[in-house]
Order: structure tokens, then C-alpha cells, then sequence
């Protein structure tokens, strides 16, 4: 993200959130995946700009933000994006983009508090539990991460993990995960993927009280979120214009 100005710093529940601001018009958060940091918008922000307001979260304990809150869990991830979206875009529903646990934070903050979001677009966010094959591989990759960090071995199957073998050969893509993971450090980001992605909750159930339009984007066949593993149809909302 280069050339954003410095980051506005919201203290919320969960901790210090960097909210980094691009452009004006429709209020648009956008919160990333685990891995990585809110950069990782950066290929796609020149497409979004136009007539929005972008506020690109950093995560508590990645990025320019501070460390997560001792004790904090799902809950007060949510209470966290309500309150970025009530300090920076008040009285106005936001346009919410989320991957991975953005996503599923997404999901959440629309149900819980309805008039705070206009839509969600939630991507490679199962609002699933993390299967047992999946998990047991994700904590594999924890164990080694504490130990040596996000190189060799360990940083070539988190990037595995996250990007398509086509994606995996841009040293761009590949670079901004590990960097985002060293700024991190590899216990904060080891500690944060494994209370927040490997032990997640089930938010399916949230899905029946959504009445923001919404969209899940799954992967293909090689994404941990398959498009088999969608929801039933019945839980997408059409866009009301």
C-alpha cells in the first residue's frame, strides 16, 4: 500500500487497529485472511477505488497494529469491526469485504448488528468449523512456525496453503506473506491463526438472520473453502439495487 498516508488507530477490545484510508465515496471495509496483513489488498485496490471510501483493516497483531488483547476471542473481534465502522463511517452502513476470518467476521457483524452493514462479500470464509483434515495440517505448519519462523520448509507450505500453484511462482504475492508473517512474528502469528482459524466457531447458524445482501466467494479444487462445501442456496441474499 504504498503512498497511504499514516494509518488512523482505533483502540477497540481486541486492541489497537491501524485502519488504513484510500479515496472517498461509499464506506467499504476491507479485512484480511490469516497469513497475511491488510497489504495484501494492494493488487486489488486500484479496481475497488472508484466511488469508495476504502478502510483497509490490519488485524490485531499484524501489520501497523498492536497485539491482540489478552483473552480476546471471537466476540470481540466482531465488537472490534463495529467499532471501526462506527468511528470512521458513523450513522453509514459499510460495504464489507472479507477473506478467510474477515469473511467470517463479516458474517457476524451483520447479524449481530444489522444497520451497521449494507452488504458482505465474504471470500475462502467456510462459516464451518475447520475440517479435521485441514486442521490437523494447519497445526503441523503452528508447530514448525514457533520453532524456526516462516522460512524454508515452513514458509513454502504456508504459501502452499494460501495461494494457487500458478500464484505461488510470483515472488510478489509470495513475498508480501512472508513479509506480513515476519512483521508479525512467528508466536503472534501462530498464536492468532490457531485461536481464530483452527479453533473458529460455527457461524452457519448466523447465515438464516443475514439481511444485508451477501455473496460467498469459494475456491476451487484445491482451496481448503471448495465450492461443495457452500452453504445451502437458500442462505444468499440478493442485492435489493
Amino acid at each position: 500500500m504504498a503512498g497511504a498516508v499514516e494509518p488512523v488507530e482505533i483502540r477497540t477490545a481486541a486492541g489497537v487497529l491501524a485502519v488504513h484510508e484510500f479515496g472517498a465515496g461509499v464506506p467499504t471495509v476491507l479485512w484480511h485472511g490469516h497469513w497475511v496483513d491488510g497489504s495484501s489488498w494492494g493488487y486489488v485496490l486500484p479496481a475497488l477505488l472508484p466511488g469508495r471510501r476504502l478502510l483497509v483493516v490490519d488485524a490485531p497483531g499484524w501489520g501497523r497494529s498492536g497485539r491482540l488483547e489478552s483473552g480476546a476471542g471471537p466476540t470481540e473481534l466482531v465488537d472490534a469491526a463495529d467499532r471501526v465502522a462506527e468511528d470512521l463511517a458513523p450513522g453509514t452502513p459499510v460495504d464489507w469485504v472479507g477473506v478467510g476470518w474477515g469473511g467470517r467476521i463479516g458474517l457476524e457483524l451483520a447479524a449481530r448488528f444489522p444497520r451497521r452493514v449494507r452488504s458482505v462479500i465474504a471470500a475462502m470464509a467456510d462459516p464451518g468449523p475447520m475440517p479435521d483434515e485441514e486442521r490437523r495440517a494447519v497445526l503441523r505448519i503452528l508447530r514448525r512456525l514457533r520453532i524456526v519462523g516462516p522460512v524454508g520448509a515452513v514458509g513454502r507450505a504456508i504459501v502452499a496453503d494460501q495461494l494457487s500453484p500458478a500464484s505461488g511462482t510470483e515472488p510478489q504475492t509470495v513475498g508480501s506473506i512472508l513479509d506480513a508473517l515476519l512483521l508479525a512474528g512467528r508466536m503472534r502469528a501462530a498464536a492468532s491463526v490457531l485461536r481464530f482459524d483452527v479453533r473458529r466457531p460455527d457461524v452457519t447458524g448466523l447465515l438464516p438472520r443475514l439481511t444485508a445482501p451477501l455473496l460467498l466467494v469459494a475456491g476451487d479444487a484445491t482451496s481448503p473453502c471448495r465450492p461443495t462445501a457452500r452453504p445451502p442456496q437458500r442462505h444468499l441474499r440478493p442485492s435489493r439495487g
